[in-house]
């Protein structure tokens, strides 16, 4: 929240809200007012409501890790495995007869309740054995029941009225009907089965109840189950063992001892039937359990009092109310940037941090809003921030278009923003720098009319311009019909690289183009000659620089006449696009063929140069960069894997040229431009 010696300041920002309008004003309302609903309501908007499943189940986990149990000794889990039904040689339904000589057995161990993960919906030849086995049992039983209407998709209508049937043979004897319906809402076991009427009580309330500790069943609770993970993983928290131990006397009496005392479950843990999603599975890419060990958990959660409270709805309407607040506060300010940066970072860590902590703290957090609230604050700070900028939008487009005709877009808009930047400075930055040049416009300027020249001229350098805006580079200047401009400030990009170098190559094209349009437009017009460029990355003094009475935005530096030179060795070298290593390098373009090291007029320092030939085949382009390592070494293979390539590009005269310069190199395996 703003501290109070920002009075002030909010005052100021709502005066600018004030001036926005009355229909910005209902819009910035309707704005807040979906922000609360936001704020409230994000675990029901399709969009959001993924978001805050999984952060809910982030939160699980971390609660689960940080809480990390011994193995639960009150639960046994006796189940099916996969190596039970290879040994029966049955998989489904399950053997009832292994279930029945288990249960014999286990009725004499001292097991507090037994439950039965297990619907008996379809008829098997054990049948008869397995109810008298029930009907005898002294140890209180919970059988799995479903109905058709609460458990749609596992259970059809014959399979319930056969469950029935199997229930009603019971009638009398100790076993009694549990539901075994899991909320598996969204694919993932996050809460409590709702209480369904007509439907018995769930499997664990049915075997605390039957043990006779019915006060521990937490009635009525349907919020999150309590998920916990070992602190070991060799050990899990709840014991398994395979039912096979108990189908015969003699072996299962060597478990009696961990049988005693305990509640006992039984049902399958199977690979591909009857597994669970829950959020330790759902966030962490957890197997995903069987449902027998959800129940074993629900147990387990009772058996421990962990009834977890969950947030009031009015509570829930306080803190989105809160939220949208917050935000709104903060918009009104009008801080300078850090300071706002990190208002940003507190309240964004405040709203993410408030879920962990009260999960932490044993509150039920399911409902309660994570990303609500972020994108809430986003919506209500947006909607103030805008109504509030909206009074002076007339005015900046007026000043930002006046500003536009004299300096490059990019630093009238920036100039709006931050007036101080008009004030003279420079900055080094590093830069991607494009330099053009008419070949032979100054010639053909004296050959025509003075005003056909500045028609020509001004067509030429508004087509080459739009190429450079349409790059979003940066207009330098124009030296008669040179273009100069660069790449990299007073904003740097992360393609700023591949931005110029496809603007060096379309503004080529642009000069083509141009020759052709002066071609077509009349005959007795000179012939114009082609563009040239030259591209170049280095460091430059970016900046204001001139006096009090006009500035001028430009770049200054060593890169700058690399640049130039490199426009002007295209003469030299039969090209028209040309840049330099360091240049070529910084894109991801795989079009670039390596065309030897020069060493510039008036320069001292070899460059490499590169040449952007999109047409030149791939292959072509592997012999070239050969013959060029070769080319570095002083080997003449150079020579003849270059005259290869000629022999088929024989219309390439910038290969011819290449052939030329490594047969004239110089001391250092360069070529000197006269």
């Amino acid at each position: 929240m703003p501290a109070i010696g920002s009075g002030s300041i909010i005052k100021r920002g709502w005066r600018n809200v004030r001036e926005a309008g009355p229909q910005r004003l209902t819009l910035t309302a309707v704005l807040l007012l979906a922000a609360l609903l936001i704020a409230r309501f994000s675990w029901y908007i399709p969009g959001t409501i993924e978001a805050e499943r999984a952060l809910f189940d982030f939160r699980q986990f971390v609660q689960a890790n940080r809480d990390a149990v011994e193995q639960d000794d009150r639960v046994l889990m006796i189940v099916y495995n996969d190596q039970t039904l290879i040994a029966a040689r049955k998989r489904s339904p399950l053997d009832r007869g292994i279930l029945a000589n288990a249960l014999r057995n286990l009725d004499s161990m001292g097991a507090r309740a037994i439950g039965i993960d297990i619907l008996f919906d379809q008829p098997q030849d054990e049948d008869a054995l397995l109810i008298s086995t029930l009907r005898d049992m002294q140890t209180p039983v919970a059988i799995g029941y479903a109905e058709e209407a609460s458990n749609e998709g596992s259970i059809v209508y014959d399979q319930e009225q056969y469950l029935k049937e199997f229930m009603a043979s019971l009638d009398g004897s100790r076993a009694q009907p549990a539901s075994v319906r899991l909320d598996n809402e969204f694919g993932v076991t996050r809460s409590w089965p709702s209480i369904e009427e007509g439907l018995p009580p769930v499997l664990g309330r049915s075997m605390l109840e039957a043990a006779g500790e019915g006060g521990l069943t937490m009635p009525g609770y349907v919020g999150s189950v309590r998920y916990r993970l070992p602190v070991d993983d060799t050990r899990p928290v709840f014991t398994s063992l395979p039912i096979d131990l108990f189908a015969d006397a003699e072996m299962a009496a060597n478990f009696a001892q961990q049988v005693a005392g305990r509640y006992v479950l039984i049902g399958g843990d199977i690979v591909d039937i009857d597994r669970v999603a829950t959020p330790l599975s759902g966030a962490m890419g957890t197997p995903e359990p069987p449902g027998l060990e959800v129940h074993a958990e629900m147990i387990a959660q009772m058996l421990d009092g962990q009834r977890l409270p969950a947030i009031l709805p009015v509570t829930l309407w306080g803190l989105a109310l809160l939220v949208v607040l917050m935000a709104v506060l903060t918009g009104l300010v009008e801080w300078g940037r850090w300071r706002i940066y990190l208002l940003f970072a507190s309240q964004f860590a405040a709203m993410m941090a408030a879920p962990f902590a009260m999960q932490l703290g044993g509150v039920d957090t399911f409902g309660v809003p994570a990303i609500g609230w972020l994108l809430a604050w986003i919506v209500a700070f947006t909607a103030v921030t805008s109504a509030a900028r909206a009074a002076g939008a007339v005015q900046r487009n007026f000043a930002q278009g006046a500003l536009g005709k004299y300096l490059p877009r990019e630093m009238a808009r920036e100039i709006i923003e931050k007036p101080e930047l008009l004030a003279l400075h420079g900055e080094k930055k590093s830069i991607y720098v494009l330099f053009s040049d008419l070949e032979g416009f100054t010639k053909m300027s004296h050959a025509i009319e003075p005003e056909m020249v500045a028609k020509l001229l001004n067509r030429y350098l508004e087509m080459l311009s739009q190429v450079v805006l349409d790059h979003d580079g940066v207009i330098d200047k124009f030296v008669g019909d040179a273009v100069v401009a660069f790449w990299g400030a007073p904003i740097a990009k992360p393609d700023d690289a591949e931005r110029a170098a496809r603007a060096g190559y379309a503004i080529w094209q642009a000069g083509e183009a141009f020759r052709a349009e002066v071609a077509a437009m009349d005959a007795k017009l000179p012939k114009v000659g082609k563009t040239r460029v030259g591209l170049h990355y280095g460091e430059a003094v970016v900046g204001n620089f001139g006096g009090e009475n006009r500035i001028q935005y430009t770049a200054l530096g060593d890169s700058m006449n690399t640049a130039a030179r490199l426009e002007a060795a295209n003469k030299a070298l039969d090209s028209s696009v040309m840049a330099s290593r360091e240049f070529a390098d910084r894109t991801r373009l795989d079009w670039w063929r390596p065309m030897g090291r020069i060493t510039l007029r008036g320069r001292a320092q070899p460059v490499n140069i590169m040449e952007p030939a999109p047409d030149f085949p791939a292959e072509d382009r592997k012999i070239l960069t050969q013959a060029m390592i070769l080319a570095d070494c002083g080997d003449a293979q150079a020579q003849r894997l270059v005259e290869q390539l000629i022999a088929k590009h024989p219309d390439d005269m910038a290969l011819v040229n290449l052939l030329h310069r490594l047969q004239n190199m110089s001391g250092g395996n360069t070529y000197v431009l006269g």
